[in-house]
């Protein structure tokens, strides 16, 4: 089972990108971030006439996420729970029926900046509940897999100049304490374990400004967080470098892993 992420920016906008990348790569399942529609102004035929089931958690403008699957879903959840007043379209949820089920959790986690101020604020409380819900998936004692745009840089690494990122949301101590609280629960960062001597990257995002892209200016946000049963199902893992080079892309590229599911 090759379960994908890709931050797509807006998905009306590049949705040839999206299924052209989605014929070359073949995933069997695909959370997206930023989708930037409502449900009902979703691209959804397009992608069903290509076979895939489409769940959407959408919202006006920014944020909203979505599970596109070549295999059964079940019990489909929305909204990250611990917080009945967040609007935020951020989280999306559902089980996949391969060789065995695994849970799939897609996530949009608030930027934050500027920090500090609300909006950092969020972060740290979206966070705290990721923390309190990633905890129950490990009792479930199921494959699970916890993949999106983290908006969180973990280590040095993975940042190409880790010294013009000291005072940004993504990189302050407090976010970065906060994943490791998540991952220190037993959680795997599959792509650091398929290169865990990696000096630099691999990165995930460039930002469209100052050339980012031409000079490897880059960042690692986008992640795949193994349960400790997904971890040992897991075949590899990588990262679809080449679709920043696509025509009017992403500013993100997908990340995948593949599982013995």
């Amino acid at each position: 089972m090759k379960i994908a992420s890709f931050n797509i920016n807006g998905v009306r906008a590049r949705i040839s990108q999206l299924t052209d990348w989605l014929a070359s790569a073949a995933p069997d399942v695909v959370v997206l971030q930023e989708i930037k529609t409502q449900d009902e102004s979703f691209p959804r035929e397009v992608l069903e006439d290509l076979g895939w089931r489409v769940e959407t958690f959408g919202q006006k403008g920014f944020n909203g996420v979505a599970i596109l699957s070549k295999l059964p879903l079940e019990d489909i959840s929305r909204g990250l729970p611990g917080d009945d007043s967040d609007e935020q379209s951020r989280w999306i949820e559902a089980t996949v029926i391969g060789t065995r089920a695994v849970r799939i959790a897609g996530l949009y986690l608030p930027n934050g900046n500027p920090a500090p101020g609300p909006k950092y604020d969020y972060k740290l409380a979206w966070m705290e509940r990721l923390h309190r819900h990633a905890a129950r998936f490990l009792e479930s004692e199921m494959p699970v897999v916890m993949l999106g745009d983290y908006n969180v840089i973990p280590q040095p690494a993975d940042v190409a100049f880790p010294e013009k990122w000291t005072t940004d949301a993504l990189f302050l101590p407090e976010s970065r304490a906060s994943l490791r609280r998540i991952e220190y629960q037993g959680w795997t960062d599959a792509l650091r374990i398929r290169d865990p001597d990696a000096e630099k990257g691999p990165f995930t995002f460039w930002d469209y400004q100052a050339g980012a892209w031409e000079k490897n200016n880059g960042i690692r946000i986008d992640h795949l967080l193994l349960s400790p049963e997904a971890a040992d199902l897991m075949v590899d893992a990588g990262v679809d470098r080449d679709q920043r080079a696509a025509e009017k892309p992403s500013d993100h590229v997908p990340v995948w892993v593949e599982l013995a599911a």
